[in-house]
């Protein structure tokens, strides 16, 4: 007797085609992909899937993703608590940490402010944020926002409210990515390298072919 009920392998692929950047023919691939492994293998990915969520929560300081709270980074006592890194997203995080320049602690927002897509101040962790810097500890905040609208406007808002804290508020510089060519920037990363752009050789000090941010 024929199996009623839908169709297990469109559900599969209508499920991973609600993934972000997953058109309908990358879901059906990765579909069939599944189905031509071993069972134990979507076993283990079911398995992953369910612990993730059941596991992961938010760290109750930066507020990223952890399994213990307080998470590892703020566990360490070799950071810098007195420089906090803001960052949008949990990804935005591990970007910066994997360069090994930065030392100090972080903040995730989990959003910038967008008000077209109804996000605004109550939808980000930002009363976290304001909380942190209320002891005097912190001397500075680096907003790491990206360079969109949007990201620049959480930029401006989040400078204002730290003001009054006493931290001073730095932003990431932008310009042109290493190894690339003139001719395939935009126009606002060319604008933003020139604002920024720095002395090279002997006698070039603050305001010798330098934008003072």
């Amino acid at each position: 007797m024929p199996a009623s009920g839908p169709d297990p392998i469109q559900e599969l692929i209508a499920a991973l085609a609600r993934l972000p950047g997953i058109g309908e023919k990358t879901a059906a691939r990765l579909a069939f992909h599944i189905l031509d492994q071993p069972e134990v293998y979507a076993q283990e990915l079911a398995r992953a899937l369910v612990a993730v969520k059941a596991r992961v929560r938010l760290c109750g300081e930066c507020q990223d993703l952890t399994e213990d709270d307080p998470c590892r980074r703020c566990r360490d006592q070799s950071r810098d608590r007195t420089v906090v890194c803001v960052v949008a997203r949990p990804q935005d995080l591990r970007a910066v940490d994997r360069t090994g320049a930065f030392r100090g602690r972080y903040h995730v927002l989990h959003g910038v402010l967008s008000p077209l897509d109804g996000v605004g101040p109550d939808q980000l962790r930002i009363k976290e944020l304001l909380r942190r810097l209320e002891g005097g500890e912190v001397r500075e905040v680096i907003v790491a926002t990206g360079p969109s609208v949007e990201g620049e406007a959480t930029a401006l808002y989040l400078s204002r409210l730290i003001a009054p804290a006493g931290a001073t508020v730095s932003r990431l510089a932008v310009g042109l990515p290493v190894g690339g060519d003139l001719e395939y920037a935009d126009q606002a990363t060319l604008g933003r390298a020139l604002e920024n752009r720095t002395p090279v050789g002997p006698g070039g000090g603050e305001g010798a072919g330098t934008t003072k941010r």
